[in-house]
């Protein structure tokens, strides 16, 4: 292959259920330029298989490593061997929606000096049935580091099979942060995001699968340690944003309240008591102004409906 325009990253482990369909709606438009990079964490199940079955129907390098137990570590390292001027990410139970990489090419023709492009992505269950859909609270077109960084402080409202990225962009960042597995892509969306303007594309051009196996799902089984990550990451981000932006303080105060609404939803989800009494009272407490920022950025009513319908 010449050298290609595009990089799409596929970590596995064990996806036989839902790979098939991942590669499939990649295989139904990738074109010349694009080049997929399957990396494996030691699957037990039909994943090598599957993988090299569409290794003679895609241009697609796969990468069996010893397990180790850490998608993060895998994306990583099929950043490292990618050759794209572009990448993105495609988990193993996630679709392409139609004329994706048509949109995008044009998007990124328009915009070449642009690292990062996001769209809306749809909600799907373990059959593929829409369920919802995941927006972001942007207006769509070309945006300043500090409209998208504020709103994505209060919550990660970026599917991973969604934004496309520029490649060189993603090394200076550094990659993603391997001791966060469950908000490393939000922690690598606040880096890129602050590093340039991006482009917001309004039409879900990618859909995230609902199912009891998910990343997402067995994460929030551990409700302290997914909020823990989650004030790691705002620890890290809010002060060096309050310092570009003074005099926002409640972006702070809205985002916190953010993450605890999200481990009192995830203790729920597990059997636990949230007091969510002293939750309503910190929430009452951010006035008009935090309770529409928190509706706006949090997503809430797009994402537990959603969850709740996938059952």
């Amino acid at each position: 292959m010449s050298h290609p325009w595009l990089s799409v990253i596929v970590p596995t482990y064990n996806g036989a259920p839902y790979l098939g369909a991942t590669l499939a709606s990649i295989e139904r438009q990738a074109g010349d330029g694009v080049e997929v990079i399957a990396v494996d964490d030691g699957s037990a199940d039909a994943t090598p298989a599957i993988l090299a079955e569409y290794a003679r129907r895609l241009p697609l390098r796969v990468f069996l490593r010893p397990r180790v137990g850490n998608w993060v570590a895998s994306t990583n390292y099929g950043l490292s061997v990618a050759r794209g001027d572009y990448a993105c990410f495609l988990h193993q139970d996630d679709v392409w929606l139609p004329d994706r990489l048509r949109v995008l090419r044009r998007l990124v023709d328009d915009e070449p000096g642009v690292a990062l492009f996001l769209h809306p992505a749809r909600y799907i269950d373990h059959g593929g049935q829409q369920v919802g859909l995941w927006r972001c609270p942007l207006q769509a077109g070309k945006l300043r580091p500090d409209v998208v960084v504020e709103r994505l402080l209060v919550q990660n409202f970026i599917a991973v099979p969604a934004p496309l990225f520029a490649r060189a962009a993603a090394l200076r960042a550094g990659g993603l942060d391997e001791g966060l597995w469950y908000t490393a892509d939000w922690d690598f969306w606040l880096r890129l995001a602050a590093a340039g303007p991006a482009v917001y594309y309004p039409r879900p051009l990618a859909a995230f699968r609902i199912h009891a196996l998910s990343q997402t799902a067995r994460g929030v089984s551990r409700a302290d340690e997914m909020r823990r990550q989650i004030e790691q990451v705002l620890d890290k981000h809010l002060g060096p944003w309050e310092a570009r932006c003074p005099g926002r303080a409640e972006v702070g105060r809205v985002a916190r309240i953010s993450a605890a609404v999200n481990h009192a939803l995830a203790c729920s989800a597990h059997g636990r008591r949230p007091d969510w009494l002293a939750l309503a009272r910190r929430f009452f407490a951010l006035g008009p102004a935090g309770w529409w920022r928190f509706l706006r950025d949090s997503r809430i009513v797009e994402r537990v409906p959603a969850r709740l319908r996938a059952g």
